[in-house]
């Protein structure tokens, strides 16, 4: 099964001149969403975990059946504002300004191993925020899985210390 033929390119969205890689038909179709999540599953499978941490918002339709079906925990990395809780935060740049992204403070222990997931690799910035914010918590990033990777925006270069899991590479 080619995963490629369920991603749609989406020219000029969300501006003029980006080529936006929607995953809406990988999900509607239950075949290839669980032939994706168990390639997923496999590359990551070599590296012990305790946690996941999803990144807003599209992160957490690939982490959540992640962790059941690893029995981690779902450790959910919000935009500014949408936790309820005492949170940490952590800005970054984008390539139009800034943002900022939130863990509750109490989501993790201090040595616990997490992976970090979110449906698609770009830049990286908003992976590189929830790498600082599991740092920051004294988590131990132990790799970043992805479902789509947009390998000429170079978002890998920024995770040399890390091993990534990605299954569909443009």
């Amino acid at each position: 099964m080619d995963l490629k033929d369920y991603i749609a390119n989406v020219p000029d969205f969300p501006r003029p001149g980006i080529l936006f890689r929607d995953i809406t038909p990988l999900l509607q179709s239950p075949t290839a969403f669980r032939h994706a999540l168990d390639l997923l599953k496999r590359s990551i499978d070599a590296h012990p975990i305790d946690a996941l941490a999803a990144i807003d918002a599209r992160g957490f339709l690939i982490a959540a059946p992640l962790a059941l079906e690893l029995g981690k925990p779902l450790l959910p990395v919000r935009k500014e504002g949408k936790l309820p809780r005492e949170a940490v935060k952590v800005s970054y740049d984008l390539e139009y300004g800034s943002s900022a992204m939130e863990m509750h403070r109490d989501s993790l222990s201090p040595g616990d191993r997490v992976l970090v997931v979110d449906d698609l690799l770009a830049t990286g910035g908003t992976a590189e925020a929830t790498v600082k914010l599991v740092e920051a918590l004294g988590g131990v990033v132990a790799g970043l899985a992805f479902l789509v990777e947009l390998s000429d925006l170079g978002g890998r270069d920024r995770f040399k210390d890390y091993p990534i899991a990605t299954v569909i590479q443009f």
